[in-house]
């Protein structure tokens, strides 16, 4: 059975063990930064944090020793010279229907913010950032580079590189920079087990993207998917995904927890269907979570709405499902259900060998150890969780 959690937090990376049948959280590192995200390589051990200080911007920082001891890793990820996108400027705009507007403009790219990491076998690691860009090693982080397959993509404008491309992006901005701009955002990585080649990317906002040669061509993996509140709900780009995992045992399936619902794919993201159950609660939220084992089982920590991000009700309550989407049953025993305002973020929910645990932003760390079934409350008090993982 799973004995360790790694926890990012907007103060740090702890780290949750088991020890004489309690779970015990302990700050073991990077007191006082932010750590957007923190995770083990399982293929070599070694331990990411990816941090966002505000002063001395964004690090990638690596523990050899089990999180013992960290240091900064030799080589940072680094936008190149020359590297642009196009974004979009937002001014005040009496006639919308908002208030605003936006404008396109092109923008050199910087570091705004690491915000997830992923691995593959012989020292493939992978970085997505804000502004959109997926940093890739070979040789397990001792070096980076920007993938300019995806950076150049057509839906993104071309080749800025070489000029000013064809003027117009289907990539649109996420507000979880730590920059200030409004700029896309790539937060989930999977690599498929069967074929390291193969690579499943989620991004905000864009939605899904997909590759099967290791990166040389990329497509959207959007259809089935609907942007609702839009005028052209089946958009081929421009989907507000939120996260996305895929089963390690049975990796055609692949679950989704979109900004207009929940999606479930048992085709490896050729195609969606939408699973939510709004009437139940299942519907808006930010993380989802795949049995590693079996496909059909994934669970949620559903929201109230885009609007009002908190707990349903002021009860807080996962929801699991076992067929594939077709059913949800709550799962509250353990959690506080009055006054209960948490909102999960999209990577602090994991699960694996029936433990599930997931944290909050108001420093709410939960762990069941039977699916789900009943939970144990292991903090209370710590920083805003920002990243869960199993270590």
């Amino acid at each position: 059975m799973t004995t360790r959690i790694l926890v990012g937090t907007r103060k740090g990376t702890f780290l949750v063990e088991r020890h004489d049948g309690r779970w015990r959280p302990r700050l073991a590192g990077h007191a006082g930064m932010g750590v957007n995200y923190v995770a083990r390589d399982p293929f070599t051990g070694k331990l990411w944090a990816l941090l966002g200080h505000g002063h001395w911007g964004a690090k990638l920082s690596v523990s050899d020793d089990g999180g013992a001891t960290w240091a900064d890793n030799p080589a940072q990820v680094k936008y190149p010279e020359g590297a642009r996108y196009i974004g979009q400027d937002m001014y005040e705009d009496a006639t919308s229907d908002f208030g605003v507007g936006w404008r396109i403009a092109t923008r050199p790219a910087t570091l705004q913010k690491l915000w997830v990491a992923g691995f593959g076998p012989g020292g493939a690691v992978y970085i997505g950032t804000i502004p959109g860009g997926l940093f890739q090693s070979r040789d397990g982080g001792a070096t980076f580079e920007l993938n300019r397959p995806l950076w150049n993509h057509e839906s993104r404008g071309g080749d800025l590189f070489a000029g000013d491309g064809i003027g117009e992006t289907k990539w649109f901005g996420t507000p979880a920079s730590e920059g200030g701009e409004f700029a896309p955002g790539i937060h989930s990585i999977a690599v498929d087990p069967r074929d390291p080649g193969r690579l499943l990317l989620a991004a905000s906002t864009a939605g899904v993207i997909a590759t099967d040669d290791g990166g040389q061509r990329w497509r959207a993996a959007n259809r089935g998917m609907l942007l609702d509140h839009t005028p052209e709900p089946d958009a081929e780009w421009g989907h507000d995904t939120h996260f996305i995992e895929q089963c390690q045992a049975e990796p055609d399936h692949v679950w989704q927890q979109n900004h207009a619902g929940v999606y479930a794919s048992s085709d490896c993201a050729r195609t969606w269907r939408k699973v939510s159950r709004p009437a139940e609660g299942v519907h808006f939220g930010f993380p989802i979570t795949v049995d590693p084992a079996m496909g059909r089982r994934a669970w949620v920590v559903p929201g109230r709405s885009d609007q009002q991000r908190m707990a349903i009700d002021g009860a807080l309550f996962v929801a699991r499902t076992d067929d594939g989407g077709e059913s949800w049953t709550h799962l509250r025993r353990g959690l506080p259900q009055e006054c209960a305002h948490d909102v999960v973020l999209r990577h602090a929910l994991t699960n694996g060998g029936g433990v599930v645990a997931f944290g909050s932003t108001t420093g709410n760390l939960y762990v069941s150890e039977d699916h789900g079934e009943r939970w144990e409350t292991v903090a209370n008090n710590l920083p805003p969780i920002y990243s869960v993982r199993l270590g």
